[in-house]
C-alpha cells in the first residue's frame, strides 16, 4: 500500500498550479531501501495567506512557493513557517531569483530552489528528492524517540529493580547500627547473610547488564578459539554447586570430552551459566537439572531440564525479552535481573543458532540452544585469520 504525501504548490499563475497537478497526480515515487511507494496529492493556492491556511489546517509534506506573490510574498510566509516550526519540506520557485533571495530563504529553512520555467522531469526530480529527505528524516526521528523511550525503559526498571534491595541492606544496617536485637554479635548473622543475598543479587544485576549492553553495541572484541563444552560445563555446574547442594537439587551432567567447536569462550560460559543457573534457581528442593550436550558435524546442542515450577504459554513468550521476569506466587521471592535468558537468545543468534523452550506447570522446563559450527562471524574469522 503506498504512502500519500500532501504536495501544496502557493503560486498566483493558474497555468502553473495546474500544470504542477496535472504532473504529480499520477506520479509515484519508490524507495526500494525504504520498501515503500509514495504517491501525491496536490493541493493548490493563489496567495500566501489561503497558503498559510492550508499549511495549518491540513499539515501539507511538500511546499513548492512561488516569492513573488500578491499581498504577502513567498519569504514572508517562509519566515512565519519558521517562527512556527511547522515541519514541511519548502522547494522555492521564481523566476525572479537572486543570491540575496536565496541567501534569506536557506536562512528560513527552504531546502531548494526550482526556476521557472521547468520542465515535468524537474519537478519529478525536485519531488523525488524532497520525498526521499523526508522519508530519512522521519525514520531519524522514530529512531531518535524509540531510542529515548529504550533508555527511559532501561532507567526505570534499573531503578527499580535496584530500589527495593537497597531498602532492605538499608534496613538491616539500621537494626545493626541501632542494635536492635542486642549486643550479641551472633545473633546478628542472619541480618548480615540477608544483606549479602540482596548485594549478590544487585551484582548479578550489575554483570547481567554489562553483558547484554557489550553483545548489542558490539564493543567487546569477540575471540575465537576451540572451546571444550565438557570443561565449560563442568565450570558453571561447580560455580551452581553450593546452591544447589543447600537445596538438594542434583545436577546430572551428560556430554562426551570431544564435544568442541570454535567460538568465544566467555559467551558459551555466559549461556551455560544462565541455563544451569536458572534451573537451580527455579527448582524445587529435592529436584533434579540434567544437561545433556550433543554435537554433529552441523551444530552443537545444548539441553538443560528442571523438575520446577514450570512456565504457562502465555509466560513461554515472554520470556526471552529484555528484563521480563515472571512473577507470580512461586517467584516473587526468587531475585533476578530479568535479563539472562534475552542475553542467551542474543548470544545464540550471533552463532546463527536459536533458544527454544517446553515447559509444564509444576513438572518442570527444558531448554534448548543450537549452535552452529560454522557460523557467519566464524567463518569470516576463519578468513581473516587465514
Amino acid at each position: 500500500m503506498a504512502d500519500i504525501f500532501k504536495v501544496l504548490i502557493v503560486d498566483d499563475e493558474p497555468g502553473m498550479r495546474s500544470g504542477v497537478s496535472r504532473i504529480l497526480n499520477d506520479f509515484s515515487v519508490n524507495l526500494p531501501e525504504m520498501k515503500s511507494e509514495i504517491k501525491f496529492q496536490v493541493i493548490e493556492a493563489q496567495s500566501a495567506e489561503s497558503g498559510l491556511e492550508i499549511i495549518e489546517s491540513q499539515n501539507p509534506d511538500i511546499l513548492f512557493l512561488d516569492n513573488k506573490l500578491p499581498g504577502m510574498s513567498g519569504l514572508e510566509l517562509l519566515s512565519i513557517i519558521a517562527e512556527k516550526k511547522i515541519d514541511i519540506l519548502t522547494v522555492m520557485i521564481t523566476a525572479y531569483a537572486s543570491l540575496e533571495t536565496a541567501v534569506e530563504a536557506t536562512k528560513n529553512g527552504a531546502y531548494d530552489f526550482l526556476a521557472k520555467p521547468f520542465s515535468p522531469a524537474e519537478i519529478k526530480h525536485m519531488v523525488r528528492k524532497a520525498s526521499n529527505r523526508i522519508v530519512y528524516k522521519r525514520q531519524a526521528k522514530n529512531l531518535s524517540e524509540e531510542r529515548k523511550r529504550v533508555r527511559f525503559q532501561f532507567i526505570s526498571v534499573l531503578a527499580h529493580e535496584l530500589k527495593s534491595p537497597l531498602a532492605a541492606i538499608q534496613g538491616y544496617l539500621n537494626i545493626v547500627s541501632d542494635r536492635v536485637l542486642g549486643n550479641e554479635l551472633s545473633v546478628y548473622d542472619n541480618v548480615i547473610n540477608r544483606s549479602l543475598i540482596r548485594l549478590d543479587g544487585m551484582k548479578k544485576l550489575i554483570f547481567d547488564l554489562l553483558d547484554m549492553t557489550r553483545i548489542e553495541s558490539e564493543q567487546r572484541r569477540r575471540e575465537f578459539a576451540e572451546v571444550n563444552f565438557c570443561e565449560l560445563a563442568k565450570k558453571s555446574i561447580e560455580a551452581n554447586a553450593l546452591v544447589a547442594k543447600q537445596r538438594n537439587i542434583a545436577i546430572n551432567l551428560e556430554v562426551r570430552d570431544d564435544v568442541v567447536m570454535k567460538g568465544d569462550h566467555t559467551e558459551i560460559e555466559i549461556i551455560l551459566n544462565n541455563l544451569i543457573s536458572n534451573a537451580v534457581k527455579y527448582n524445587k528442593d529435592g529436584g533434579k537439572v540434567d544437561i545433556k550436550i550433543t554435537a554433529d558435524d552441523k551444530k552443537i546442542v545444548i539441553n538443560v531440564s528442571d523438575t520446577g515450577i514450570g512456565l504457562k504459554e502465555d509466560e513461554i513468550s515472554r520470556l526471552f525479552k529484555d528484563f521480563v521476569r515472571i512473577k507470580n506466587e512461586q517467584t516473587r521471592n526468587i531475585l533476578g535481573s530479568g535479563l539472562g535468558l534475552s542475553t542467551v537468545k542474543k548470544l545464540a543468534q550471533l552463532y546463527d543458532g536459536d533458544v527454544s523452550v517446553k515447559s509444564e506447570i509444576s513438572k518442570g522446563s527444558s531448554f534448548t540452544v543450537e549452535l552452529l559450527k560454522n557460523s557467519q562471524e566464524v567463518l569470516n574469522d576463519e578468513s581473516r585469520t587465514s
